[in-house]
């Protein structure tokens, strides 16, 4: 199988080294061309035909927000990765960046101390994403046939008898800020129970995007607090850089944050939000995991259904990578894979059960339904 073409656009000659060299060891890989600036690298997409592009945030000329919205508009299924810096600046610009169609991003090493660390960090997490961006575009397949079929067996595991939903749990990784976005606000408002949330990002980036999800949505949606009390209809998204878990103490739910050791590579993780949640309410989870690279919330999906609990994936079809969703689906832990447009109303149903709530409740329409008309403030 031919090496995935990486063309690589930043406006330093020395990052376009760096990147470069931290990638040429692999031989899956091959750097066919270089950019200083996006619309040089536009002009080389045609000449070189790359199958994935890493993409600077700023630049001069043409910068990185610019020449994503150009290169949408021509090449719509082109993998992108933002790289970007990891500062307030850098982190709105990403999250704008991935609003417009980015596949993911990578944040510039900082403070690593020599290049060979650089080059160390940027391989762990540059190669493996774009691996994963180009498994389809390669043709190369995600799950084999029989995975799929253990998918299909697992939406038909879905007779047990289930408790009342007391908390949602969600898990997601590439392509789950906008997955989210998509989510969220059409949950109502006044749903029932908590929300907790790991979405595999650093410091500044969990923060920024719980601030733009609770701009889209009717729901409360902060970054998470240690010691804090879950309400119903409460989103609380783990912070960058910390663990997130649920306990019960006195009948209430509360949150708590910890540094303990990354998991998967990952903190937040989300395998020890769903143990936690587990721990804490036993069979009345409803555990969802959406689009995401490897394998982060298997283990944890494991005990939730151990506990008699309910697990939820996103299907094949629209993730950006079916990593995630993919490894709890073939293993026959999935009470359901449901499209992401599909998403909220199933949510709704299961949590709908064993209360008495229509499973349909009205929402608050979000700024762009209701025609840019603002949504009321609250306090």
């Amino acid at each position: 199988m031919r090496p995935i073409r990486v063309l690589v656009v930043d406006d330093s000659a020395v990052i376009r080294k760096v990147l470069c060299d931290g990638l040429a060891p692999d031989a899956a890989l091959e750097v066919v061309g270089t950019a200083a600036n996006g619309r040089i690298a536009l002009a080389k997409i045609p000449l070189v035909n790359p199958d994935i592009v890493t993409l600077d945030v700023e630049m001069p000329e043409m910068d990185g927000l610019e020449t994503l919205a150009a290169l949408r508009k021509i090449y719509p299924k082109l993998p992108v990765i933002m790289f970007s810096t990891v500062t307030e600046r850098g982190a709105a610009i990403t999250l704008d960046a991935l609003a417009l169609g980015a596949s993911d991003y990578v944040t510039k090493p900082n403070h690593t101390g020599s290049l060979e660390a650089t080059l160390r960090q940027l391989r762990a997490e540059l190669i493996p994403k774009i691996k994963a961006l180009c498994a389809t575009r390669l043709s190369v397949p995600v799950v084999t046939n029989a995975a799929v079929a253990g998918a299909r067996r697992a939406d038909l595991q879905t007779k047990r008898e289930f408790s009342r939903v007391d908390v949602l749990a969600i898990g997601t990784s590439t392509g789950g800020p906008n997955a989210l976005a998509a989510l969220l606000p059409t949950i109502p408002e006044n749903f029932a129970v908590p929300i907790v949330i790991v979405q595999h990002m650093p410091p500044l980036f969990t923060r920024l995007l719980a601030g733009r999800l609770d701009q889209r949505s009717g729901l409360n949606v902060r970054e998470g607090v240690d010691g804090e009390v879950l309400k119903p209809g409460d989103v609380r998204i783990a912070p960058g850089d910390f663990h997130m878990i649920v306990e019960k103490k006195g009948g209430a739910l509360v949150l708590a944050l910890n540094q303990n050791a990354p998991e998967n590579y990952c903190r937040p993780a989300v395998d020890p939000l769903f143990r936690s949640v587990a721990n804490a309410c036993g069979a009345s989870v409803l555990a969802v995991v959406l689009t995401g690279m490897g394998s982060d919330g298997s283990s944890g999906a494991q005990y939730i259904r151990e506990k008699g609990g309910q697990i939820l994936v996103q299907d094949q079809a629209s993730s950006i990578v079916w990593g995630m969703p993919g490894q709890i689906a073939t293993a026959g832990l999935a009470d359901g894979t449901y499209a992401l447009k599909s998403m909220a109303a199933e949510i709704c149903r299961r949590v709908a059960l064993k209360r008495d709530l229509p499973a349909g409740a009205s929402r608050r329409p979000s700024t762009a339904e209701a025609g840019k008309i603002p949504a009321p403030q609250r306090p």
